[in-house]
């Protein structure tokens, strides 16, 4: 160990877990002071019968200061967009201005309840017909929803408007045609909605197979689902090409909007034949991302789909706004009328920005992740080397041949670091696939030194292989296995007997 660690950067070693909440303090220790029960235990009784507890909570005695130090201690073994970049292919973690965070919390929008009447959330539908408008003039699609919860939600949401279309015109089909490279939630919605999955392959570019699609598209198929750029980071130079040979056959054009911040603003996926698409507020939009929400993921369709989307949306009459129902609506997909305080904070960012600004992003992003690839190339293999749009793919094929280093390795050994690793294994056609997103938030200084960390463990690899296979050395815990946490999660804590 003492001969490993000489090898890790100069950081402090972070500091390792202590003990749980429950079992700090004491039986004497308090936070607050409750008042004494005013109601007779006799009523008690009474009132909820055999469910009267016997037995004190098994909380925890702490004071307030204990319960301070526990909890930032906790923080300080975390790691987060506040704490330093977060280079996570096709997630697009950029950082959230507090901005934002001010306007949600105004007294207007946080006090809200969503089953106010109508005349008393005019300000609130006023900010989701706004949001609703920036987002089309963005997608080039003039319809939205803004209901559903996530980018998967969104994806289910519009396969489901399109099986209402083909349904209505007499002709439900019965396959939808996803690309190899495309996100796992992909196949996942199309069979929740009943469809069978066929898959085409990437070309030798990283973009679609025409001939493959060509021959797969017959009036059987429903859609094409495809994301633009994609998941390898490429913008395919086909794609008017592959929307009108899939229009062609009577099918829907689906675009997968988790890469829009490569183009906002400088391309539409309407303009490009895209029927309908998602839109993760809280990716491209800057809100908070991670730990399972909170998210949002706004569809945008073409006229022609506009009655099928889930009600009720907001619309405007003159100075005053209301709530209807498209007129073939596929119903709700979600409680209320969406994340509300999620459409708050990306409609404050758009307005921050504004349409220059939101190219402005787009173009930074673009060049940041081109930089970051060039400066790596010679480290790593590069499967697919050309011009990227906002990440790009590399790969530790090279590593794992040469010095038994596996992606794995390299990403654990990152942390040593101070740096979190990106996406790895994914996408699934490249081989030991290590994925980059920079995002436009990082400055040229945040750049290079995750670009220098990147070449310090390759050269690692090449020097002292086994080095990185015990990485990572200085986090709390080491590496944990985690195939097994997934299949035996531990949740529960148990008081020690």
């Amino acid at each position: 160990m003492t001969e490993q660690l000489a090898h890790t950067p100069s950081i402090a070693p972070a500091r390792g877990p202590r003990q749980l909440i429950f079992e700090t303090g004491s039986l004497e220790s308090r936070c607050v002071e409750v008042p004494a029960l005013d109601v007779p235990s006799a009523s008690m009784e009474e009132m909820l019968g055999g469910r009267v507890r016997q037995t004190a909570l098994a909380l925890p005695h702490v004071t307030e200061v204990e319960i301070a130090r526990h909890y930032a201690h906790l923080a300080s073994m975390n790691f987060g967009v506040d704490t330093g970049m977060y280079p996570l292919g096709s997630c697009t973690m950029k950082y959230n201005p507090r901005l934002n965070e001010d306007a949600v919390r105004l007294d207007g929008f946080a006090g809200m309840h969503p089953s106010q009447p109508v005349s008393t959330s005019q300000g609130a539908l006023a900010l989701m017909a706004g949001l609703a408008d920036a987002l089309a003039e963005v997608s080039g699609l003039p319809a939205v929803t803004l209901q559903p919860a996530a980018g998967a939600h969104g994806e289910l949401t519009a396969i489901m408007v399109f099986r209402a279309f083909h349904t209505a015109n007499g002709d439900p089909r019965t396959r939808v045609i996803i690309p190899d490279a495309a996100h796992g939630t992909n196949p996942a919605t199309v069979s929740m909605c009943g469809y069978e999955v066929t898959t085409i392959a990437s070309d030798a570019s990283g973009g679609v197979d025409m001939d493959a699609l060509r021959a797969a598209l017959d009036t059987d198929v429903a859609a094409l689902m495809l994301t633009n750029p994609n998941t390898l980071g490429l913008f395919d130079p086909n794609i008017t090409e592959i929307t009108s040979a899939v229009h062609a056959v009577g099918a829907l054009a689906y675009c997968d909007g988790a890469n829009l911040n490569a183009i906002m603003g400088k391309a539409r996926p309407g303009d490009m034949g895209f029927d309908a698409m998602h839109i993760n507020l809280h990716k491209t939009f800057s809100t908070p991302h991670g730990g399972g929400g909170p998210g949002a993921g706004p569809v945008c369709v073409t006229e022609a789909l506009a009655a099928y989307l889930p009600g009720p949306v907001p619309v405007r009459d003159g100075d005053v706004f209301a709530l209807e129902w498209p007129e073939h609506s596929i119903g709700r997909v979600r409680g209320s009328h969406g994340n509300f305080g999620v459409m708050v904070r990306a409609y404050a960012y758009i307005l921050a920005l504004g349409g220059a600004g939101l190219r402005e992003a787009s173009e930074q992003a673009v060049l940041s992740a081109n930089y970051l690839k060039s400066r790596l190339r010679d480290a790593y293999d590069v499967p697919y080397d050309r011009p990227c749009m906002h990440e790009f793919v590399l790969s530790g094929a090279r590593q794992r041949r040469d010095f038994g280093v596996r992606t794995l390795d390299i990403a654990k050994r990152l942390l040593d670091h101070g740096v979190h690793p990106p996406t790895i294994y994914f996408p699934l056609i490249v081989d030991e696939a290590i994925m980059i997103e920079p995002t436009e938030t990082e400055s040229l200084a945040d750049l290079d030194r995750f670009a220098e960390a990147m070449l310090s463990v390759a050269a690692e690899a090449a020097a002292t292989p086994d080095l990185l296979h015990g990485a990572p050395y200085t986090t709390p815990v080491r590496r944990l296995d985690e195939v097994r946490a997934v299949k035996q999660p531990d949740l529960r804590w148990r008081p020690r007997t």
